[in-house]
């Protein structure tokens, strides 16, 4: 399937690994041009080489910074021509004990997964409407469905950013210019954040990290783990010209894992 989204303009936030990077490779094969940000320039800089081998057609700029800064994001946003595409993405906050965390750390975790991704929305959705043209991703957790009790950081700051977007996504003078923003639910997928919450497990259980792996692996339905590849598939396929249609929506990647029926 044609997306019809060759020679757009992307920006990708937490692109250097992960499901930010499986996003990038998803809409740089559809032949978007793209901006890729995140905090590392080295592993920046190696997956923008990577980008550019996957299609030599487009334009790939690698603008290393800290996106939940101003400077950071302004850098982002000045290196890409024109926002038609922006994938939200950031590293999720630690998990831990609520009565352990301080105002600082609440703050940061708002900054990163709440207030950043309001800022870019702010900064791009009216130029979107303007040309007709606009998807907006916000990659958030399936913990925003079924709250996971030491990832309360994460649960609060991301439902924050996912009631705030379901009142943007409804506007007539955006959702009627061809402007689309909709969420992505993670479950657990193969990424450095899933490894670092199990490694916290196995230490609060005492169990190896095998055996905590193992069991995550096998409760859930699909005997696995999602990859990067397949949760970019469908994030690219929002993008497209076919999902002007769906919008404010959450969708949950979790392979079936979330035991309701809505």
């Amino acid at each position: 399937m044609d997306l019809g989204i060759a020679g757009r303009w992307a920006l990708v936030c937490a692109a250097s690994k992960g499901l930010g990077r499986g996003c990038a490779q998803a809409l740089v094969r559809e032949g978007v041009n793209v901006v890729v940000t995140a905090r590392g320039d080295e592993a920046l800089q190696a997956t923008a080489r990577e980008l550019r081998a996957l299609n030599p057609k487009v334009i790939v700029h690698a603008v290393a910074g800290d996106i939940t800064s101003s400077e950071g994001r302004a850098s982002a946003l000045a290196a890409c021509p024109q926002v038609d595409i922006l994938i939200n993405n950031a590293g999720g906050p630690p998990p831990g004990d609520f009565r352990d965390w301080d105002h600082q750390t609440w703050i940061k975790a708002l900054e990163a997964n709440m207030l950043t991704p309001i800022e870019l929305i702010k900064a791009t959705v009216d130029g979107m409407a303007e040309r007709g043209f606009g998807r907006i991703i916000n990659i958030t957790s399936a913990a925003v469905k079924a709250p996971i009790d030491v990832l309360g950081l994460s649960n609060g700051a991301r439902s924050g950013l996912t009631g705030f977007v379901a009142g943007v996504a409804r506007q007539k003078r955006l959702a009627s210019r061809n402007v689309t923003i909709n969420a992505l639910l993670p479950g657990p997928f193969d990424t450095d954040r899933l490894r670092t919450t199990l490694a916290g497990a196995a230490r609060a259980t005492g169990k190896s990290l095998e055996d905590v792996t193992a069991a995550r692996r096998e409760a859930n339905p699909a005997g696995r783990f999602g990859t990067a590849e397949e949760f970019g598939a469908v994030c690219a396929f929002l993008c497209s010209a076919h999902a002007g249609y769906i919008n404010g929506q959450n969708l949950l990647l979790d392979g079936g894992a979330y035991p309701g029926t809505f």
